[in-house]
């Protein structure tokens, strides 16, 4: 009877077109399409905020800006980043994926879905907004605290920090619906026999993105709120003046800002072994080894938040409590890189764009690693912290770990979305362009950060003049090579050759990808390739 009901209601149901259909939707992929391509635009946005800023950074003195335009830039470059661009990113392929892995219709809440999209445009806009007021001489821009909003600089701030404290909010409840989505359908809706030991690992590694979001953005709507009261309703909470503590915002902050790392990084570690099994024909190795892994990266991640000011003053059992906590969540991922590198080792490999970005991926995220193992150290932070060691090593772990683990994800699924290939060669041309730039760009910034150079300052002494230069024109190269990125995936979404059923040529389709823990294999016997 209720066969017949659906059927029924699906023959005369008028379906919306155009805008109201994308306004209105619940399907889990249309959803994942518009988070992918929101978080295309918003990629664009924030990297010409940090163009200008390595413009004005080419050579020594003030050029182009002034220092608190300057400082606006940095701050929402990083904001949009993070929130606008990286983790829709990771919540598009959710979408798309998920139900497709564990044989879900679509996702639980599908209402709750569109909503949890049409918030981000509302929560980009009000990001953008205050630079466009300032335009017509509304407001002084943007909030120029940087993007982690310190107290006291963000108590006595700009319109610009109200702007950003009610974006926060709006993504916040973006992130925890999304979450609580993600949530509902891999323990509800999986398919019968689908345990969570056979789940892919990409859905093990938003299972924990989402606890950990659920976790901790509350605690970050705390922080802004109490903020907020600071800035407007005579609390004091952060202001040392009226009794407050500064140092409580860095707690509160970051006790989301440290999960948020792993929070953009985890979806990333769950889809690059499927990736690397297609390319080397090989099952994902250590499948268990790598689901428990990321659990307990996943609640380290919660209790070393105190890692990223070292240098404020705790008492001295605190600072080696954070120490050592930060250097024991380098053994589950050390974990994860030898599974990565033992599912390769002795495959039978061919380097097609996705496996490119996937062991460039390895090899520059492992730099990002070991340096956040040398900022863990106590002694050692004290010369390093805020200088731009620290820009260096987050860029090789978020814009590696996370932006060119995205683009590997998008290159693997293109054909999956659209039905239709790519072009390979732009998609090699992209992957080395993007490599030898992104470390011509951030290289550099480990020696001047070795050599004392403090980041967020507009103008910086001569002897750095040269390596800046060089950072500079990496950036502009970098950036201008993601032109061919949205070209090829424009071009593959419009037409092109038809994907088949065996996308990649001498690789068993997906087959692998969507059986995990995969079928017994004799590793003496690699299947060769046609």
């Amino acid at each position: 009877m209720s066969t017949k009901v659906a059927v029924h209601h699906d023959e005369h149901h008028d379906h919306p077109k155009g805008m109201k259909h994308w306004f209105t939707t619940t399907n889990h992929k249309d959803i994942g399409t518009m988070y992918l391509i929101f978080s295309l635009i918003m990629f664009f946005v924030g990297g010409l905020m940090i163009l200008a800023v390595r413009a004005e950074l080419f050579q020594p003195g003030l050029q182009l800006m002034k220092p608190e335009f300057y400082n606006q830039l940095i701050g929402n470059h990083a904001l949009i980043m993070i929130f606008a661009a990286l983790m829709p990113a990771a919540t598009g392929f959710a979408n798309w994926m998920i139900p497709l892995q564990i044989g879900a219709p679509d996702m639980a809440l599908p209402r709750i879905n569109n909503w949890g999209f049409w918030l981000l445009p509302v929560a980009a806009t009000l990001l953008i907004l205050p630079f466009i007021l300032a335009l017509f001489g509304v407001g002084d821009g943007g909030a120029a605290t940087g993007w982690t909003l310190y107290a006291p600089l963000s108590v006595q701030g700009g319109m610009g920090v109200d702007f950003a404290i009610f974006a926060i909010h709006i993504l916040g409840v973006s992130s925890v619906l999304g979450s609580i989505n993600v949530i509902v359908t891999i323990f509800n809706m999986r398919a019968p026999g689908m345990t969570l030991m056979k789940m892919p690992l990409f859905a093990w590694g938003w299972l924990i993105t989402a606890f950990l979001l659920v976790a901790t953005i509350p605690v970050l709507a705390g922080a802004v709120t109490m903020l907020l009261t600071d800035r407007h309703f005579g609390t004091h909470f952060f202001d040392a003046a009226g009794g407050g503590d500064p140092i409580l915002f860095q707690h509160l902050f970051w006790f989301f800002g440290h999960p948020e790392v792993y929070i953009l990084l985890l979806p990333v570690w769950g889809f690059m072994p499927q990736i690397l099994q297609t390319f080397s024909r090989k099952p994902i190795f250590g499948y268990k080894a790598q689901v428990f892994s990321l659990i307990a990266i996943g609640i380290l991640s919660l209790v070393v938040w105190a890692h990223h000011f070292l240098t404020a003053g705790m008492p001295v059992p605190a600072l080696l409590y954070f120490m050592y906590s930060t250097m024991s969540i380098s053994l589950p991922l050390a974990v994860l890189f030898f599974c990565w590198i033992a599912n390769i080792w002795k495959g039978a490999l061919t380097f097609e764009t996705p496996m490119l970005f996937a062991i460039g991926w390895i090899i520059l995220f492992g730099i990002g690693g070991l340096t956040g193992l040398v900022l863990a150290d106590v002694a050692a932070d004290a010369q390093y912290h805020h200088s731009y060691f620290v820009v260096a090593h987050f860029h090789y772990t978020l814009f590696v770990g996370g932006i060119m683990g995205i683009m590997a994800g998008v290159y693997y699924w293109l054909p999956k979305m659209t039905g239709h290939m790519y072009n390979e060669k732009l998609g090699k041309l992209h992957f080395w362009l993007t490599a030898i730039s992104f470390n011509l760009t951030f290289l550099p910034q480990f020696f001047v950060g070795l050599a004392g150079m403090p980041r967020r300052i507009p103008d910086y002494a001569l002897q750095f003049a040269e390596f800046n230069a060089i950072s500079s024109v990496g950036a502009f190269i970098l950036g201008l090579s993601q032109i061919l990125f949205v070209y090829n995936v424009i071009a593959c979404a419009r037409g092109g050759k038809k994907a088949t059923d065996k996308v990649w040529e001498g690789a068993e389709g997906l087959e692998w990808t969507l059986s995990s823990p995969p079928p017994y294999h004799s590793f003496s016997k690699q299947p060769t390739i046609k």
